[in-house]
Protein backbone atom coordinates (compact mmCIF):
# COMPACT_ATOMS: atom_id res chain seq x y z
CA UNK A 1 0.00 0.00 0.00
CA UNK A 2 1.16 3.48 -1.16
CA UNK A 3 1.38 6.12 1.74
CA UNK A 4 -0.41 9.39 0.81
CA UNK A 5 2.23 12.06 1.83
CA UNK A 6 -0.14 14.53 1.96
CA UNK A 7 -2.03 13.28 4.37
CA UNK A 8 0.89 12.77 6.90
CA UNK A 9 1.99 15.73 8.77
CA UNK A 10 5.45 16.34 7.84
CA UNK A 11 5.43 15.61 4.29
CA UNK A 12 8.52 13.24 4.36
CA UNK A 13 9.83 10.13 6.18
CA UNK A 14 13.85 9.70 6.12
CA UNK A 15 15.30 6.03 6.79
CA UNK A 16 16.52 7.06 9.89
CA UNK A 17 13.92 8.89 11.36
CA UNK A 18 12.19 8.50 14.81
CA UNK A 19 7.94 8.39 13.31
CA UNK A 20 5.86 10.18 15.25
CA UNK A 21 2.70 9.05 12.81
CA UNK A 22 -0.38 11.43 13.23
CA UNK A 23 -2.60 11.26 10.04
CA UNK A 24 -4.65 14.32 9.79
CA UNK A 25 -8.68 14.09 10.90
CA UNK A 26 -10.75 16.68 11.47
CA UNK A 27 -10.10 20.68 12.19
CA UNK A 28 -11.71 22.50 14.73
CA UNK A 29 -11.41 26.00 15.86
CA UNK A 30 -12.15 26.81 18.87
CA UNK A 31 -12.54 30.77 21.05
CA UNK A 32 -10.49 30.30 24.38
CA UNK A 33 -10.55 33.30 26.94
CA UNK A 34 -7.08 33.13 28.83
CA UNK A 35 -8.91 33.53 32.18
CA UNK A 36 -5.09 32.64 34.05
CA UNK A 37 -1.45 32.93 33.68
CA UNK A 38 -1.14 28.98 32.52
CA UNK A 39 -3.26 27.29 30.11
CA UNK A 40 -2.15 24.18 31.24
CA UNK A 41 -0.33 22.55 27.83
CA UNK A 42 2.16 20.83 27.15
CA UNK A 43 3.63 21.12 23.63
CA UNK A 44 6.20 18.74 21.97
CA UNK A 45 6.46 18.73 17.56
CA UNK A 46 8.11 16.50 15.43
CA UNK A 47 10.99 17.97 14.18
CA UNK A 48 9.49 18.53 10.95
CA UNK A 49 7.47 22.03 11.70
CA UNK A 50 4.07 20.53 13.75
CA UNK A 51 3.42 21.16 17.09
CA UNK A 52 1.30 19.23 19.22
CA UNK A 53 -0.30 18.53 22.04
CA UNK A 54 1.32 16.28 24.86
CA UNK A 55 -0.10 16.76 27.75
CA UNK A 56 -2.94 18.80 29.64
CA UNK A 57 -2.84 19.66 33.05
CA UNK A 58 -5.97 18.38 34.97
CA UNK A 59 -7.94 21.20 35.96
CA UNK A 60 -6.33 23.71 33.83
CA UNK A 61 -8.05 26.11 31.07
CA UNK A 62 -7.47 23.62 28.56
CA UNK A 63 -8.51 20.39 30.60
CA UNK A 64 -12.01 22.31 31.16
CA UNK A 65 -12.69 22.23 26.91
CA UNK A 66 -13.72 19.22 25.95
CA UNK A 67 -13.11 19.71 22.38
CA UNK A 68 -9.35 19.89 23.03
CA UNK A 69 -7.15 17.23 23.06
CA UNK A 70 -3.79 15.30 23.23
CA UNK A 71 -2.37 14.42 20.26
CA UNK A 72 -4.01 17.65 18.61
CA UNK A 73 -1.79 19.48 16.02
CA UNK A 74 -1.96 23.59 16.66
CA UNK A 75 -1.94 25.05 13.34
CA UNK A 76 -3.17 28.35 14.02
CA UNK A 77 -3.14 31.12 16.66
CA UNK A 78 -5.92 33.87 15.41
CA UNK A 79 -5.50 32.83 12.28
CA UNK A 80 -1.54 33.02 12.20
CA UNK A 81 0.06 29.82 10.83
CA UNK A 82 2.49 27.81 13.08
CA UNK A 83 3.50 25.55 10.50
CA UNK A 84 6.99 25.38 10.30
CA UNK A 85 7.73 26.39 14.00
CA UNK A 86 9.15 24.49 16.66
CA UNK A 87 7.72 23.75 20.26
CA UNK A 88 9.08 27.07 22.08
CA UNK A 89 7.88 29.00 19.40
CA UNK A 90 4.12 28.02 19.95
CA UNK A 91 4.52 28.30 23.40
CA UNK A 92 5.91 31.89 23.47
CA UNK A 93 3.16 33.43 21.11
CA UNK A 94 0.56 31.49 23.48
CA UNK A 95 2.52 33.16 26.67
CA UNK A 96 2.51 36.72 25.08
CA UNK A 97 -1.77 36.54 24.67
CA UNK A 98 -2.30 39.04 27.80
CA UNK A 99 -4.30 37.39 30.59
CA UNK A 100 -8.54 38.31 30.19
CA UNK A 101 -7.70 37.99 25.83
CA UNK A 102 -9.53 35.88 23.91
CA UNK A 103 -8.16 34.14 21.15
CA UNK A 104 -8.76 31.53 18.54
CA UNK A 105 -6.33 28.36 18.40
CA UNK A 106 -7.05 26.01 15.54
CA UNK A 107 -6.27 22.61 16.11
CA UNK A 108 -6.18 19.12 13.59
CA UNK A 109 -6.74 16.31 15.46
CA UNK A 110 -5.23 13.21 14.77
CA UNK A 111 -7.29 10.36 12.65
CA UNK A 112 -8.11 7.54 15.00
CA UNK A 113 -9.92 5.35 12.75
CA UNK A 114 -7.60 2.27 11.16
CA UNK A 115 -6.06 1.32 14.60
CA UNK A 116 -8.91 0.53 16.79
CA UNK A 117 -8.59 -3.32 16.08
CA UNK A 118 -5.48 -3.71 16.90
CA UNK A 119 -4.65 -5.71 19.21
CA UNK A 120 -1.62 -7.95 20.89
CA UNK A 121 -0.60 -11.15 18.69
CA UNK A 122 -2.20 -14.01 20.54
CA UNK A 123 -0.46 -17.47 21.48
CA UNK A 124 1.77 -17.72 24.40
CA UNK A 125 5.76 -17.06 25.46
CA UNK A 126 7.82 -14.81 26.85
CA UNK A 127 7.65 -11.09 26.63
CA UNK A 128 11.21 -10.16 25.33
CA UNK A 129 13.08 -7.46 27.58
CA UNK A 130 13.71 -4.30 26.36
CA UNK A 131 16.39 -2.58 28.68
CA UNK A 132 16.44 -2.55 32.68
CA UNK A 133 13.25 -0.27 32.57
CA UNK A 134 15.72 2.91 33.97
CA UNK A 135 16.17 3.54 30.94
CA UNK A 136 14.37 6.38 28.87
CA UNK A 137 14.32 7.56 24.91
CA UNK A 138 15.61 11.19 24.62
CA UNK A 139 15.30 13.23 21.24
CA UNK A 140 17.97 15.55 21.23
CA UNK A 141 18.42 19.17 20.18
CA UNK A 142 20.15 17.93 16.88
CA UNK A 143 17.40 15.50 15.91
CA UNK A 144 19.22 12.66 16.94
CA UNK A 145 17.04 9.79 19.35
CA UNK A 146 19.02 7.92 21.73
CA UNK A 147 18.48 5.63 25.12
CA UNK A 148 19.50 6.78 28.11
CA UNK A 149 20.11 5.43 31.44
CA UNK A 150 17.74 7.59 33.47
CA UNK A 151 19.88 9.86 35.35
CA UNK A 152 17.93 10.96 38.73
CA UNK A 153 19.93 14.43 39.05
CA UNK A 154 18.83 15.49 35.62
CA UNK A 155 14.87 14.37 35.98
CA UNK A 156 15.02 16.69 39.25
CA UNK A 157 16.46 19.34 37.73
CA UNK A 158 14.29 19.28 34.55
CA UNK A 159 11.44 18.88 36.99
CA UNK A 160 12.59 22.04 38.85
CA UNK A 161 13.36 24.08 35.28
CA UNK A 162 9.73 23.13 34.08
CA UNK A 163 7.93 24.29 37.22
CA UNK A 164 9.81 27.53 36.43
CA UNK A 165 8.66 27.77 32.81
CA UNK A 166 5.88 27.19 33.49
CA UNK A 167 5.78 30.01 36.05
CA UNK A 168 7.72 32.08 33.71
CA UNK A 169 5.46 31.13 30.10
CA UNK A 170 2.20 29.92 31.40
CA UNK A 171 3.11 26.67 29.37
CA UNK A 172 4.32 23.58 30.71
CA UNK A 173 7.71 22.14 28.68
CA UNK A 174 9.47 19.62 29.50
CA UNK A 175 11.72 19.81 26.06
CA UNK A 176 12.55 23.13 26.74
CA UNK A 177 13.42 22.25 30.23
CA UNK A 178 15.50 19.39 29.15
CA UNK A 179 17.65 21.77 26.42
CA UNK A 180 17.53 24.15 29.10
CA UNK A 181 19.83 21.36 31.02
CA UNK A 182 21.71 20.33 28.20
CA UNK A 183 22.78 24.35 27.71
CA UNK A 184 23.68 24.62 31.08
CA UNK A 185 26.26 21.34 30.86
CA UNK A 186 29.45 22.67 31.49
CA UNK A 187 28.78 25.75 32.99
CA UNK A 188 30.44 26.42 36.05
CA UNK A 189 27.94 29.97 36.73
CA UNK A 190 24.76 31.97 35.49
CA UNK A 191 27.10 34.05 33.46
CA UNK A 192 28.15 31.39 31.41
CA UNK A 193 24.34 29.93 30.94
CA UNK A 194 23.13 33.49 30.85
CA UNK A 195 25.70 33.50 27.28
CA UNK A 196 24.56 29.17 26.52
CA UNK A 197 21.19 30.53 26.14
CA UNK A 198 22.03 34.05 24.36
CA UNK A 199 23.57 32.20 21.63
CA UNK A 200 20.68 29.72 21.10
CA UNK A 201 17.51 29.47 19.56
CA UNK A 202 15.72 30.47 23.68
CA UNK A 203 17.58 33.69 23.03
CA UNK A 204 14.38 34.84 21.98
CA UNK A 205 12.41 34.41 24.80
CA UNK A 206 13.97 37.05 26.78
CA UNK A 207 14.86 35.46 30.20
CA UNK A 208 16.00 37.93 32.54
CA UNK A 209 18.74 37.93 34.67
CA UNK A 210 17.06 37.07 37.88
CA UNK A 211 15.10 33.80 35.80
CA UNK A 212 18.32 32.81 34.47
CA UNK A 213 19.60 33.04 38.33
CA UNK A 214 16.65 30.77 39.46
CA UNK A 215 17.16 28.72 36.42
CA UNK A 216 20.79 28.05 37.88
CA UNK A 217 20.04 27.67 41.23
CA UNK A 218 17.31 24.41 39.87
CA UNK A 219 20.42 23.12 38.41
CA UNK A 220 23.11 23.41 40.87
CA UNK A 221 20.30 22.42 43.80
CA UNK A 222 19.52 19.13 42.02
CA UNK A 223 23.21 18.23 41.70
CA UNK A 224 23.88 18.75 45.20
CA UNK A 225 20.69 17.38 45.92
CA UNK A 226 18.86 19.28 47.56
CA UNK A 227 16.47 20.21 44.36
CA UNK A 228 13.55 18.76 45.44
CA UNK A 229 11.01 21.20 44.94
CA UNK A 230 10.58 25.26 43.96
CA UNK A 231 8.12 28.14 44.58
CA UNK A 232 5.59 27.75 42.25
CA UNK A 233 2.69 30.04 43.83
CA UNK A 234 1.54 30.47 40.48
CA UNK A 235 0.49 26.98 39.56
CA UNK A 236 -2.81 25.42 40.41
Amino acid sequence: HKVDMGHLLGGQIGLDDFIFAHRKGRAKEIEITKSEDALGLTITDNGAGYAFIKRIKEGSIINNIPYIEVGDHIEKIDGESLVGCRHYEVAKMLKEIPKGATFTIRLVEPQKAGFVNIGPRSGGGKKASYGSGKQTLRLKSNGTAAVEEVDSVRTTAEENINLLLENFMGINDAELASQIWDLAEGKTNTMELAEAIDNSDLEAFGFTDDFIFELWGAITDAKSGRGKSVNNNNQY
